[in-house]
């Protein structure tokens, strides 16, 4: 059974109180969690890092482009967040600091309780410029102590109302860690630099912070304890909110076939182009792209599609992982996405391949369904072309266009009803247009992905 946690509101103005003593406040563009008394941190800081029993603050700092510009080119991280700690009134030995381009009020506070131990994790969170998988490929080499600006992170603050060891607090690093890869995987999030899912961003800082003089005393912080427990569920729901809250990502917006497809470079014009008669000229089945183009925006949101084609990306996955054999992937992406359940006797090359053409003849056939649905009720068609849209091509092609996908399996189709050609695409309740696919391209590592308009914090 799943743990309840409770979301801790931030404050604004003034100070928030987690239950173990500490304080929370805002301070111009940094979360500041404030100590009655030392305590024991491990964290990945410039300023203070590493482990220490000597803090009395945490904070959390949104950095301006041009201190940030000015930090990376001058080396000089350490001495910028010593300059920040004091415009807080904190004392810059006794404080340590995380940074991020994300804002402040888009971290999330939950806390879960068990009898007399509590837990709170403070998160802010963006991967939509940085998101990448363990072992991609790299975007610099370190050299000399100077690197290369990357944006995007997922910063965590960890507070533990127990007393641990030093080890226990380098384990909770690793449990906390793990929770917010689980929230990524949970969202299907991708990596920039890789067709895999992300498990953070190349720029994640984390801050663990233990009371050496409560009266509680832990030493595993592992999977199997209640602590572990604990750590999993608050990292797991602060992270899954705060990237919901910084750039929109959210199991809402992922129910979207185009975006699942993103991280294999597989975009809408892909899926129109391997339909005969969209991809150029001179095609001796000419088909009119600006009709299935308008139909794919809302055919990849439905969830039974967004369904097939999560199943295919999965068996690409496990392809990739060396789990199953190419072939046999391949053969079960066709029977995913053929209604008919028939395999072709001749596939495509690759499994990516596969993929492309199976969508593109199943939202091509659904398509011609709906158009014929539309054509015969109340036994007339419409007088001319939907929201001014151009024509289908006439009805004689249709069936023509069917076996051209795929001259395997065609004849096995069943007859393609009547379409009159003016027929237009009907929008449906189920079609009602995402927040989340209002987006646009941006580039990083020399790939596209997918992000909102006016989302440039992470």
């Amino acid at each position: 059974m799943r743990m309840a946690c409770d979301e801790l509101q931030l404050p604004e103005r003034g100070r928030a109180y987690l239950p173990s003593g500490e304080t929370v406040r805002c301070a111009d563009n940094s979360l500041v969690v404030q100590f009655s008394r030392p305590r024991d941190v491990v964290s990945t800081s410039w300023l203070n890092g590493g482990y220490r029993r000597d803090l009395s603050a945490v904070f959390n700092h949104q950095i301006p482009l041009d201190a940030c510009d000015d930090c990376h080119e001058n080396g000089g991280v350490e001495t910028y967040l010593e300059t920040v700690a004091a415009s807080m009134g904190l004392d810059p030995r006794a404080a340590c600091g995380l940074v991020t381009r994300a804002e402040m009020k888009n971290a999330v506070a939950v806390t879960a309780r068990f009898r007399n131990l509590a837990v709170t994790a403070i998160v802010t969170a963006g991967i939509d410029k940085n998101g990448g998988r363990a072992g991609d490929p790299a975007s610099y080499c370190e050299e000399n102590d100077s690197f290369e600006p990357v944006g995007g992170t997922v910063n965590t603050v960890l507070v533990i109302g127990a007393d641990l060891p030093e080890y226990a607090l380098c384990r909770a690093v690793v449990t906390a860690s793990e929770a917010k890869a689980v929230a990524l995987q949970q969202l299907m999030a991708r990596s920039l630099y890789s067709s895999g899912i992300a498990t953070g961003s190349g720029t994640d800082m984390i801050a663990i912070v233990a009371d050496p003089g409560s009266p509680l005393h832990l030493s595993d912080v592992g999977k199997h304890s209640k602590l572990g427990e604990l750590i999993g569920r608050t990292v797991i729901d602060a992270t899954t909110a705060a990237l919901e809250n910084e750039t929109g990502l959210s199991p809402r917006s992922q129910l979207d076939v185009l975006v699942r497809l993103s991280r294999f470079g597989i975009a809408e014009t892909d899926l129109c182009d391997a339909v005969p008669g969209c991809g150029g000229t001179g095609n001796p089945y000419p088909f009119d792209r600006e009709v299935l183009m308008e139909y794919l925006e809302r055919w990849t949101r439905r969830p039974e599609n967004v369904a097939r084609a999560a199943a295919a990306l999965h068996l690409l996955d496990e392809s990739a992982w060396g789990l199953l054999p190419e072939a046999v992937v391949m053969t079960t992406i066709a029977q995913i996405l053929n209604d008919n359940g028939l395999v072709s006797t001749n596939l495509p090359d690759t499994s990516r391949a596969c993929l492309v053409a199976g969508l593109s003849r199943l939202a091509f056939r659904d398509l011609l369904s709906e158009r014929g649905k539309e054509g015969t009720a109340g036994g007339a068609a419409p007088a001319g072309p939907a929201r001014g849209q151009l024509p289908l091509q006439s009805p004689e092609h249709h069936h023509e266009l069917l076996n051209a996908l795929d001259p395997d399996i065609g004849d096995h189709l069943p007859d393609v009803v009547e379409i009159p050609a003016a027929a237009g695409c009907a929008d449906g309740e189920e079609d009602e247009p995402l927040g989340q696919r209002d987006i646009v391209p941006q580039t990083v590592a020399d790939e596209d992905h997918f992000r909102r308009p006016g989302a440039e914090r992470d």
